[in-house]
């Protein structure tokens, strides 16, 4: 990279870490945040007091039936969640379209006019929340994409696939900045301050917007004398210019080469297919289902962790607070465990290829072999957890959080690494979109199977459980038909992806 060498890339990933970690990915920290929500009396007239043995009242705050409020809350947690995936195809396509900057003050103005809105509301106000939580969480998803992929992960090479789930993971850890803002609420410190230091913090998004990210995209292979940054908007524009070819073309070309550095001439260089072609395909389809159901799985636990835990705990509202501090505590070890996932795609990737050169089988089967590790340990950690998160037993609940962490750490890092890999670099944004859109009408899902369990079943979630955890199974059709096609395409050379 002439000119701006490591110690500007270096700073490009620790300010992007930052962003996902304090900004991105707040919304799943909702458990925390309706905590303070109930405390401020949030929709609190939808209770209804119980009476006593005599007809007594005077415990009706500790007796009331909050079912009404519950599914206020997680009517609004499934609106958020939708948005934050749903709107993630129209923001990927703006992001393609108008590239960077304009995706990124997109993103800054949704997320301060989010974080102003909770700041000024109150009890009697509770209704913006249906707004507010929806911009924030697509504000959140286009800091994360403005970051993946064909941006700051392809800085780094060989090290793409753990870059993207570093982020990842440091998106699923921001979760944990509502902890604090409970913590702070508890000590004291108002709810709106809390917010509107959020808000504040937008003057630092926009900074890092000019003078840290590239306007357009960083292209996958990287010249070498790709500039960036406020000092090279000229050569930006220049670089820009020349074509970039997809990710395939380019492992074709310089990955499937020969030692001698002759290519085998086995694989013909391909046109690039349409968008739909790849969008159609079995492997996108068999994707979605695994991102689908485990997905559903995390929003569904999230979403109903303050009424399980209010049950669990038999409504003592102090084990209540300190099993939600616990729960969020475990989040912020996203950004830890997120890494390992992409480490282990990068070196299989590298032991792949180096096998691929030696046998001549096809650069994009050997890539696509280094992803399948990844998906089914991915779907083993959602069996765990799920399994775990369907035993009524409060001090079990430790270890729920733990496996839903790491899961949901490889969940979204995985997705993230394996669109890159498997299918062109041209086509990620409109495809991580596109399945982040489906996914989420899955997980609109989470309300009724919600109101289920706290009207017809009372409050018993055992026969939601057992079919989700059945649901769970299917998801390791995906690695096996992933297995299936590389191993195919490795015993014929010829085979084109």
């Amino acid at each position: 990279m002439a000119g701006q060498g490591l110690p500007l890339r270096v700073a490009t990933l620790l300010t992007g870490l930052l962003e996902c970690l304090g900004f991105a990915g707040v919304l799943f920290g909702w458990a925390s945040l309706v905590f303070v929500f109930k405390k401020e009396q949030y929709f609190k007239e939808l209770c209804e007091p119980h009476a006593g043995p005599l007809g007594n009242l005077s415990n009706a705050t500790e007796q009331a039936d909050c079912k009404a409020q519950d599914e206020r809350f997680s009517l609004i947690f499934t609106l958020a969640s939708f948005m934050n995936n749903f709107m993630t195809f129209p923001t990927g396509y703006i992001f393609d379209r108008f590239k960077t900057t304009v995706a990124r003050l997109i993103a800054i103005f949704l997320y301060t006019c989010a974080t102003l809105m909770i700041a000024f509301t109150s009890a009697g106000s509770a209704v913006l929340l249906f707004l507010a939580m929806p911009l924030l969480a697509v504000g959140g998803i286009l800091f994360l994409i403005t970051n993946l992929q064909v941006w700051v992960g392809n800085l780094f090479g060989k090290h793409r696939s753990t870059i993207i789930t570093l982020y990842n993971g440091a998106f699923d850890s921001s979760s944990a900045v509502f902890l604090i803002i409970k913590l702070l609420y508890e000590n004291g410190i108002p709810l709106r301050a809390s917010f509107i230091f959020l808000s504040v913090c937008s003057i630092w998004h926009v900074g890092r917007t000019f003078l840290l990210m590239p306007r357009g995209h960083i292209p996958y292979p990287l010249p070498p004398d790709y500039s960036y940054g406020q000092c090279s908007a000229r050569g930006i524009r220049k670089n820009e210019k020349k074509p970039v070819e997809p990710e395939n073309r380019e492992l074709q070309s310089e990955e499937l080469s020969s030692p001698n550095g002759e290519h085998p001439g086995l694989v013909p260089r391909q046109e690039p297919r349409s968008f739909w072609r790849y969008a159609l395909s079995r492997r996108f389809a068999c994707h979605l289902l695994w991102l689908s159901v485990i997905q559903l799985w995390h929003y569904l636990f999230i979403g109903f962790l303050n009424s399980l835990l209010t049950t669990l705990a038999a409504r003592d509202v102090v084990l209540v607070s300190a099993y939600t501090n616990a729960f969020a505590i475990t989040q912020f070890f996203g950004v830890l465990c997120a890494p390992w996932n992409g480490l282990l795609m990068d070196r299989l990737k590298q032991k792949y290829q180096k096998e691929a050169r030696k046998t001549g089988s096809p650069a994009w089967a050997a890539t696509l072999c280094s992803t399948v590790p990844s998906l089914a340990l991915t779907s083993l950690l959602c069996l765990g957890f799920a399994l775990c998160a369907s035993v009524p037993v409060l001090p079990l609940q430790y270890a729920t959080f733990i496996l839903q962490v790491v899961s949901r750490s490889f969940l979204y890092g995985g997705n993230a690494a394996f669109l890159t890999v498997a299918f062109p670099s041209e086509h990620f944004g409109k495809l991580f979109g596109l399945v982040m859109a489906l996914s989420a009408i899955v997980s609109l899902l989470q309300f009724p199977i919600f109101t289920l369990i706290k009207g017809p079943l009372q409050d018993d979630p055992l026969y939601v459980n057992v079919t989700l955890v059945l649901a769970t199974l299917l998801t390791f059709v995906h690695p096996f038909l992933v297995y299936r096609e590389c191993r195919a395409a490795t015993g014929s050379p010829s085979a084109t992806m």
